[in-house]
C-alpha cells in the first residue's frame, strides 16, 4: 500500500484571513449591493429583467407566475435564496418604491403602508413593463458583453444596454462592506434634459445641470423641502441630504394629510399620534383616524380641538416630532466605467453614463453595419445568380461538388455560394432583379448613413439628442414631488403642550410629593401615610415647573403635570431625584421661569433670583443656596411685581420685624446671598433666628400672624419697622412676638 502523502499549502491565519475577507468584500461591492452606471442595476435585478426577456414576459405579453420567473432566476443564473430573489423582483414591481417601475404586477404585491406585506410568488403574476424595454431592446444588437453564468452552461449579459440613465432614475439603496450607497430617483424628462444639455455643452456645470434636474423626484406627492442651494451642493459632492414633509389641506376644518414622504408608512404615523395622544402631549388635537383606502391610499384626518388651534403651529410640531417630516440620506457610490466604486457628482456620473450610452450606440451601429454589408454581399451573389440562372441549375445538377465551381466560374465567394445552394429553386424563380437592386440600392444607404454616423462624432452626439428627445417625449411625465423651500419645523415645548389647569403642589414629611387640581385645597386634611403628614405646598398651573429644595440648598425640578395626583398620597421625591445623603425635602415652589423669589436661610442671608434658576434637568438637582453650618432653607417668597417698587419683610424668632425695600438685595445665579436681617451673635440652639420672609407692593398689606393673634400691617403702619437690609428691625408688640408665618393680601 502506497504511503504517500499528498502534498499541500500552509499559509499562515492572518494572510488567510485577510485574502478570503478581502475577496468576500469585492464580492459584495461589485457584485452585490452597488449599481452600475450604465444601466444603473444591482446584479439580481439585471438578472430577473433578463430571464423574463427571455421568457417572453414582455409588455404585450400574457402575466406568468413570479414564481416560474424566480425560478428560472435562480436555476440560471443567480444561485441564491429564492425569498430574497421574489423580494427584489417585488420592488421593481412597487410603484410607491420605484419612480419608474421595470415589473407589472398582477395580485398582492404589497401596499404603501407595508411594502413587504406581499403574496408569496406562487400567487402574484408578473412581465415586465413598457418602460423595461428601455433597458432591454438593444440586448441582441451587439450592445454588451456576454459572460458564462455561474456553472458555465448559458451565458448573462454582463450590464443591459439601457437607453436612458437609469441610476438617477428609479435609485438605489445598497450596503456593502465598508461602503453604503443611497442615490434618489429623479424625472426622467429632468434628467434627459440635462444629459442634453451635457451633450450640447460639455463645459456646463453642475449648477447649469441643475437648471435641469432642480432635485428628486420621489413617487409620492409629499414636499420636498431642501433649500437650492443646498441640493446644488449635493449634486456638486455627490453627497448630502434632502427633506422631504406631508402635504395637508383643510377640509371642513379638519386637516387631511394626502401625501407622505417616500417609505414612510401611514400607520406608523398614526401610531406616532397614538402615543403623544395617550402621552397627553397633544391638547390641540381633538380626534385623529386613518381613512385610506384602496382609491386613496394617503388620507389621515385630523381633528382640532377648536378653530382657535393654530394648524400651522401644530402641523409644525407633528412634522419635528413625526415622521410626516423625514430626511433621506443621498450618497452617490457606485461602480463606474472602470469597474470601480466611487462617490460620483452628478456632472461626473452624467458624463460618465453618456460615455456608456456613445459606446453602446457604437456597438449597435457596427452591428448593424456587419449585417447591411452581409446582406449586401449575399444579395450580390443572389443577382448573378438570377441573371445566370440556367447555368446555375446545369452546374447544381452536374457537378457533385458544386460550390467550388460556381465560385470558380461566377467569382463567387464560399459566403455566397453556401447562400445561393441553399436557397430553392422556386424562390429563385420568382425573384426579380428589380427587387434585388431595390434592396440593394435600400442597404447600400443605410450603409452609407451607418458610416457617416460613426465616422463623426458630431452626427454620433446629434443622433444621442435625438434618441433621447424621443424617449423624453413617449416615456416622460409631471414631477410628483413638488419642491417647495419651508422653514425648519419646530416643536412645541412641554409647557405649550401641557394644559394650564390651577393645580396645588403638595410635599409630605417624609419627602413625598403630589399634585391636586384647583388652588381651593387644603392640603392638612388629605390622607397621608402612616406617620407621615403635611409639610408644604405651593399654588401654581400644570404647565409649569414645580421645584423642590432640599436641607442642602440644592434644588430640583419636575413638570407638575407629571406628579401624582392627590388622590392617592404621592411618590417619594427620591424616586426622582438623588438628593445627598441625610439631605431632606424642605419646601416646593412652582412658578414661571420669569417669575422672581426671595431665597434665604434661618442664619439671615439670602438673596433675588428667577425661578429658572431653579430648574435642573439632572437628578442630582444644582446647588443653588449655600447653607451655613447648623442654618435651615426657609420657604421662599414670590416677588410679586416689579422689583423697583417692591419691599421686603423679614421677621426673627424674637420677635423683630424688618422692611426694607426689595431692590437693596443682589439678584444671584447662585451663592450665599447678603445679610437680610441683623441677628445677635451666638451660636446656642436658643439663639434668634430668621423665621419667614415675605415680598410685598407697598399697596399690599403684610398679615402678621402669631398664633390665634394676628395683626396687619399697611401703609403709615409700617412706619416703625421699616429700615435698611441687613438692621435689627423693631420689636414687634407683646403678644405677637411668637410668629408664625407672613402673610400677604
Amino acid at each position: 500500500m502506497s504511503t504517500d502523502i499528498q502534498p499541500f499549502e500552509q499559509i499562515p491565519l492572518k494572510e488567510y484571513a485577510e485574502n478570503a475577507y478581502l475577496n468576500y468584500s469585492m464580492y459584495v461591492v461589485l457584485d452585490r449591493a452597488l449599481p452600475f452606471v450604465g444601466d444603473g442595476l444591482k446584479p439580481v435585478q439585471r438578472r430577473i429583467l433578463y430571464a423574463m426577456s427571455e421568457l417572453g414576459l414582455s409588455a404585450a405579453s400574457k402575466h406568468k407566475k413570479s414564481a416560474r420567473t424566480v425560478g428560472d432566476v435562480i436555476g440560471k443564473y443567480h444561485p441564491h435564496g429564492d425569498s430574497a430573489c421574489y423580494e427584489a423582483l417585488v420592488l421593481m414591481a412597487q410603484p410607491f418604491s420605484f419612480r419608474y417601475p421595470l415589473i407589472d404586477g398582477q395580485g398582492n404585491f404589497g401596499s404603501p403602508d407595508d411594502p413587504k406585506s406581499f403574496a408569496a410568488m406562487r400567487y402574484t403574476e408578473s412581465k415586465l413593463t413598457p418602460f423595461a424595454k428601455l433597458l432591454l431592446d438593444e440586448l441582441g444588437q451587439g450592445t454588451v458583453e456576454w459572460e458564462p453564468n455561474f456553472d458555465g452552461t448559458l451565458e448573462e449579459p454582463s450590464w443591459l444596454p439601457s437607453r436612458v440613465p437609469h441610476l438617477l432614475l428609479n435609485g438605489t439603496t445598497g450596503i456593502a462592506v465598508g461602503m453604503a450607497t443611497d442615490i434618489p430617483p429623479h424625472n426622467l424628462r429632468e434628467v434627459l434634459s440635462a444629459c442634453i444639455r451635457l451633450l450640447e455643452d460639455p463645459q456646463a456645470s453642475t449648477a447649469d445641470l441643475c437648471e435641469h434636474i432642480r432635485g428628486p423626484d420621489y413617487p409620492t406627492s409629499a414636499e420636498i423641502i431642501t433649500p437650492r442651494a443646498d441640493l446644488v451642493r449635493l449634486y456638486e459632492t455627490g453627497n448630502g441630504s434632502v427633506r422631504a414633509r406631508a402635504t395637508w389641506v383643510r377640509e371642513n376644518g379638519n386637516i387631511v394629510i394626502t401625501a407622505v414622504p417616500h417609505q414612510v408608512s401611514p400607520t406608523r404615523i398614526v401610531e406616532q399620534l397614538a402615543e403623544q395622544f395617550r402621552a397627553k402631549k397633544l391638547p390641540m388635537v381633538d380626534d385623529f383616524r386613518d381613512e385610506g383606502d384602496h382609491a386613496q391610499p394617503i388620507r389621515i384626518v385630523i381633528v382640532p380641538r377648536s378653530n382657535r388651534v393654530d394648524v400651522d403651529e401644530l402641523m409644525g410640531h407633528l412634522y419635528a416630532t413625526t415622521d410626516l417630516e423625514k430626511s433621506f440620506r443621498v450618497n452617490f457610490n457606485l461602480i463606474g466605467l472602470d469597474a470601480r466604486p466611487q462617490v460620483k457628482p452628478l456632472k461626473q456620473l452624467i458624463e460618465e453614463w453618456l460615455q456608456f450610452r456613445s459606446d453602446t450606440v457604437r456597438r449597435r451601429l457596427n452591428h448593424r453595419l456587419g449585417k447591411v454589408e452581409r446582406r449586401l454581399h449575399l444579395l450580390e451573389g443572389l443577382l448573378i445568380a438570377f441573371l445566370n440562372l440556367d447555368e446555375v441549375i446545369r452546374i447544381i445538377r452536374s457537378e457533385d461538388e458544386p460550390k467550388p465551381v460556381l465560385m470558380a466560374r461566377f467569382g463567387l465567394s464560399e459566403e455566397q455560394a453556401e447562400y445561393i445552394l441553399e436557397t430553392r429553386l422556386r424562390q429563385l424563380a420568382r425573384l426579380e432583379e428589380m427587387k434585388i437592386r431595390g434592396e440593394q440600392a435600400e442597404l447600400v444607404v443605410e450603409r452609407d448613413e451607418l458610416q457617416a454616423i460613426l465616422g463623426s462624432r458630431s452626427k454620433l452626439r446629434s443622433l444621442l439628442k435625438k434618441e433621447l428627445e424621443a424617449d423624453a417625449k413617449q416615456y416622460g411625465d409631471e414631477r410628483r414631488s413638488p419642491l417647495v423651500e419651508r422653514g425648519q419645523a419646530k416643536a412645541l415645548s412641554e409647557a405649550d403642550l401641557t394644559p394650564s389647569e390651577p393645580v396645588t403642589v403638595i410635599l409630605s414629611e417624609k419627602g413625598w410629593a403630589r399634585a391636586a387640581k384647583g388652588h381651593d385645597i387644603d392640603a392638612t386634611t388629605l390622607s397621608y401615610r402612616e406617620g407621615d403628614r403635611y409639610y408644604a405646598s405651593t399654588r401654581g398651573r400644570s404647565n409649569l415647573q414645580a421645584a423642590f429644595l432640599d436641607s442642602s440648598g440644592r434644588a430640583y425640578s419636575t413638570p407638575a403635570h407629571t406628579l401624582p395626583s392627590a388622590r392617592g398620597q404621592g411618590e417619594p421625591l427620591t424616586g426622582r431625584f438623588d438628593p445627598p445623603s441625610g439631605a431632606r425635602f424642605l419646601t416646593t415652589v412652582c412658578a414661571d421661569s420669569e417669575t422672581r423669589l426671595l431665597l434665604a436661610t434661618d442664619a439671615g442671608y439670602g438673596f433675588l433670583t428667577r425661578f429658572e434658576n431653579l430648574v435642573s434637568r439632572n437628578r442630582g438637582g444644582k446647588q443653588l443656596l449655600t447653607v451655613p453650618d447648623g442654618a435651615q432653607v426657609l420657604t421662599p417668597a414670590l416677588v410679586p411685581g416689579a422689583v423697583d417698587h417692591c419691599l421686603v419683610a423679614a421677621v426673627t424668632s424674637d420677635g423683630h420685624l424688618l422692611v426694607f425695600p426689595l431692590s437693596e438685595l443682589p439678584e444671584l445665579d447662585k451663592g450665599k446671598g447678603n445679610k437680610i436681617i441683623g441677628l445677635p451673635a451666638g451660636r446656642l440652639a436658643s439663639a434668634p433666628r430668621m423665621l419667614a420672609l415675605a415680598a410685598f407692593q407697598p399697596a399690599q398689606e403684610l398679615v402678621v400672624v402669631a398664633g390665634g393673634r394676628i395683626t396687619r400691617l399697611k401703609g403709615h403702619d409700617l412706619g416703625v419697622y421699616r429700615g435698611t437690609r441687613a438692621q435689627r428691625g423693631a420689636l414687634l408688640p407683646r403678644g405677637l412676638q411668637r410668629v408664625d408665618r407672613l402673610d400677604v393680601v
